[in-house]
């Protein structure tokens, strides 16, 4: 039912379980002896994460925090909002966030610099994808799943105003179905 929203599939099942797996196992190679903080960003990167999570063979900690700069729409406002911190202390920690799309770098910018701030020992980026044509700041995440277009993306995490989250691929949403709401 939701596929007919769809305009097409940009990142197909078969093709999220082996980025996945080839993400998995770069980061099992740097993190195998650090036992780093794994911080999921909210809500996008929660199918990301439980999958990564699946295939990392080596101790580590979860978190989490609520960040946004989208609000609803189909661009980022410019505006990154908390709205729930971290709990974790991170002081010299090493930490590792999981993303689900790198876009204009701002959410992302702001996160890492405000974890630096609180003392981790390392922090870096693993994102399931990467917009670099759509960056405002000048910020390259450390793992990248896919490269993808300047494209409104939805599934696998990535939603519409809160729909679409649950679509087991990634794909571009048919414009009229954004344009007609906004």
């Amino acid at each position: 039912m939701l596929e007919k929203d769809i305009e097409n599939v940009l990142i197909s099942q078969d093709d999220l379980r082996d980025i996945v797996m080839r993400m998995a196992k770069d980061i099992t190679d740097e993190y195998h002896d650090k036992f780093p903080i794994l911080l999921g960003l909210l809500k996008g990167c929660v199918p990301f994460m439980a999958d990564l999570l699946k295939h990392l063979d080596f101790h580590l900690e979860i978190a989490f925090m609520n960040v946004s700069s989208y609000h609803g729409g189909t661009a980022s406002s410019g505006e990154v909002k908390i709205d729930m911190d971290l709990g974790t202390p991170v002081k010299n920690r090493h930490v590792l966030i999981t993303e689900d799309i790198v876009d204009s770098g701002r959410t992302i910018d702001s996160v890492v610099d405000l974890l630096k701030y609180r003392g981790a020992k390392s922090v870096r980026v693993a994102t399931l994808m990467d917009k670099p044509e759509g960056r405002v700041l000048d910020f390259t995440p450390h793992y990248v799943g896919k490269t993808i277009p300047k494209a409104f993306v939805v599934g696998y995490g990535l939603d519409y105003q809160e729909k679409y989250r649950n679509l087991p691929f990634v794909g571009t949403l048919k414009p009229k179905i954004y344009m007609s709401e906004e």
